[in-house]
Order: structure tokens, then sequence, then C-alpha cells
């Protein structure tokens, strides 16, 4: 089953509304935002962080990045780092790498979102390929994620 698969399965069992888009592919969170119309603050892009045997999933605006050292301190984890790909390809199976949605509840992931995505009435996200997106409010995002909150970004 496909990530985008699991997050639409998620969303039907509990009755959330969402839109579904396909885009030419896309590989950065702004260019999805781009491809999609989408404002970039209103894009959540997924960043996964690891100490070398632990995996957290960030989730923020595309038009932010994680500032490492609050992040750490949140976490209370100074040995995180940002994860390559190769590290954490594995973890999201039938997902194209680094096109997974924010859902680290899927796979068991503690998941932080940055103070600033939830000021949107609607965030979209990729659903598990460069060509697919997934829109919903950010309400429900919140509710069936049930992210740990914080502030941790700042401007690009």
């Amino acid at each position: 089953m496909s990530v985008s698969n699991r997050v639409k399965q998620l969303l039907d069992e509990q009755k959330v509304g969402y839109t579904h888009h396909t885009h030419a592919p896309a590989y950065t969170a702004q260019e999805v935002a781009g491809a999609e119309h989408v404002p970039g603050r209103e894009f959540a892009k997924t960043v996964m962080l690891t100490d070398g045997d632990e995996f957290v999933m960030a989730v923020l605006p595309a038009t932010r990045k994680i500032d490492l050292s609050s992040f750490k301190k949140i976490v209370g984890n100074d040995k995180l780092r940002l994860a390559t790909e190769e590290e954490f390809k594995g973890l999201f199976p039938n997902c194209e790498t680094g096109a997974m949605a924010p859902f680290g509840n899927l796979y068991d992931l503690p998941v932080y979102v940055d103070h600033s995505l939830t000021e949107d009435e609607q965030i979209t996200f990729n659903a598990g390929s460069h060509q697919d997106t997934i829109q919903i409010s950010y309400a429900d995002y919140e509710r069936l994620v049930e992210p740990n909150k914080a502030e941790f970004s700042e401007s690009l």
C-alpha cells in the first residue's frame, strides 16, 4: 500500500474531507507549492532528523527552514541532525524518497509541527509521490496526527 493510499485510507476512515491533486513531477517544497498554485506558507514540507538511532519528523511551511539548535532544545536531543534520504528511505515503504506525507504517526514516528503552519486554515502536502498532493484543513491534520507544536523554524 502506498503512503498516498495509507493517508487516503485514514482520511476516509475518519470522514475527513480532502482534495487529491496531481501535477508534473516536482522535487522541492517550493516547486510543489508552485505546481499546485498554493502559497508556500500553506505547503507542509516534511523534514526528517536523526541522532543515528531514532528518527523524528518535523513539519513546516515550504517558506521556512528548521532552526536546528532550537529544534534540538525542544526535542531534548542535542545529537539530532538532518537525516539523509538514504538513511530514511526505508521508513516509508512504497513511497518515493522525499515525498512522504507528514503523517509520521502512521509509522510510529514522533511528529513536530512548526507553529507557523498552524495559522493556516488549509494545508497541502506530498502524498507519497513527486506528482501527488493532498489538501486538508489544518484542524483535521492536527486531530489525526496529534503533533507536538513548537516554534523551530526561520525564514529561508
